[in-house]
């Protein structure tokens, strides 16, 4: 397994009137290659899951185990190697004063030992000219041009390319299409399915769009009072439809799936 979650459990402001269990006993196991959708209403435990993933903060108990290694008490700043991760929020992953190759060269030596060689060599140039062509959208012809000016579905795609160059152990999506429009989203989808698919990459996607979990990835997750209650995948979840899905929420947890953000049709 390149990614195992065992009986991890999490609680915010312990023995408070704010008590928070966001994580209870949480098991989970993904298999290399594996590209997981993970959906749950308000409060499920998803991004806390994957900021438990990162490093953000140590579970209270627990253990992450990552290709085998346990990472449960590695620091964040170490984690980051083994990890691509992209952001709801497209201005979060790049440097916007920054230019596009800068933005990737600094993607490209992430986690290796620096050197006093300056600039960015000529072939490395060309490489991201054909890696920003496959995305579709213009941006191998402004290499130099500054991040911050770029809209945020061409941000977005990069970021995802950023996260994707040293071809991570594990690639986390934290509903990176949320604050796209639908149009735009739809393009930085099907670039994250190239991307996942080409290189056969280990992906856990958190999304608010119940139509994405059930159509992309090989199996789809639901978190419900931070553990998994449905676990789909194969011919099942590729005859699932959203009303279906939320049938299937209902009957698990014995309760109405309530997410502000869900996009359910």
């Amino acid at each position: 397994m390149m990614l195992e979650l065992q009986h991890l459990t999490k609680i915010f402001n312990a023995g408070t009137v704010d008590e928070k269990i966001a994580l209870n006993d949480l098991c989970l196991t993904v298999a290399e290659g594996e590209f997981v959708t993970v959906i749950g209403g308000n409060g499920a435990g998803k991004s806390t899951m994957q900021n438990a993933i990162c490093g953000s903060f140590r579970p209270d108990s627990g253990r992450i185990l990552l290709d085998g290694e346990d990472i449960t008490a590695l620091p964040e700043h170490k984690r980051a190697k083994y990890l691509g991760r992209v952001y709801q929020d497209p201005m979060t992953g790049t440097a916007a004063g920054m230019q596009i190759e800068e933005n990737l060269a600094l993607a490209a030596r992430r986690g290796k030992p620096r050197t006093l060689r300056p600039g960015i060599r000529r072939e490395e140039r060309e490489e991201y000219r054909k890696l920003l062509a496959e995305l579709g959208l213009g941006l191998e012809t402004r290499l130099s041009a500054k991040v911050g000016t770029l809209s945020g579905g061409q941000r977005q795609a990069l970021t995802l390319l950023m996260a994707t160059l040293e071809k991570p152990k594990l690639l986390l999506l934290d509903e990176h299409t949320a604050a796209l429009d639908p149009k735009t989203a739809a393009k930085v989808m099907q670039i994250t399915e190239k991307i996942v698919r080409e290189h056969r990459l280990t992906t856990l996607m958190i999304t608010h769009n119940m139509r994405d979990a059930i159509r992309y990835g090989d199996r789809l997750i639901m978190l419900h009072e931070g553990k998994v209650i449905l676990d789909i995948r194969g011919e099942e979840k590729n005859r699932l439809t959203v009303p279906d899905l939320l049938a299937l929420f209902t009957k698990a947890s014995g309760d109405e799936f309530v997410s502000d953000r869900a996009v359910l049709s």
